[in-house]
């Protein structure tokens, strides 16, 4: 995980959201332990309550287990569960002002899918089209 909170948004958000990308990425699989809170809080200077609310969060939303006395871990399925609301949220909020810009930029779909497929960030989806 890399530094640089941002002051618009609440640290234990943007921890969560860390947090919440690792295990989309696949760096954070079902079963992988979670630093502890003690070893985030120290390497990148938080309290210790900050982590621990990032933490409770995805405990709250079934994506990571207390495991008493031996740490967090992910969930089977979290990955799974995340992709699904991740792709239904964006659906939600994020595509209706990205659909809005396209159109008036006058952007058509070719011109999109010709730019998607020349940029270097391009790459094929593991579920293929969402």
């Amino acid at each position: 995980m890399s530094v640089g909170w941002n002051d618009n948004t609440p640290i234990y958000r943007q921890l969560k959201e860390r947090v919440v990308g690792m295990m989309l990425d696949g760096v954070l699989k079902a079963g992988d332990a979670l630093p502890s809170v003690r070893s985030i809080a120290a390497e990148y200077q938080l309290n210790p309550i900050t982590v621990s609310k990032a933490y409770q969060e995805l405990v709250d939303e079934n994506l990571v287990e207390k495991r008493r006395g031996i740490g967090m871990y992910v969930t089977e399925g979290a990955s799974e569960k995340l992709l699904s609301t991740e792709r239904e949220r964006f659906i939600r909020e994020e595509w209706p002002a990205m659909v809005e810009r396209i159109r008036r930029l006058g952007l058509n779909l070719e011109q999109l899918l010709r730019a998607a497929a020349v940029s270097p960030d391009a790459s094929p989806s593991p579920g293929g089209a969402a």
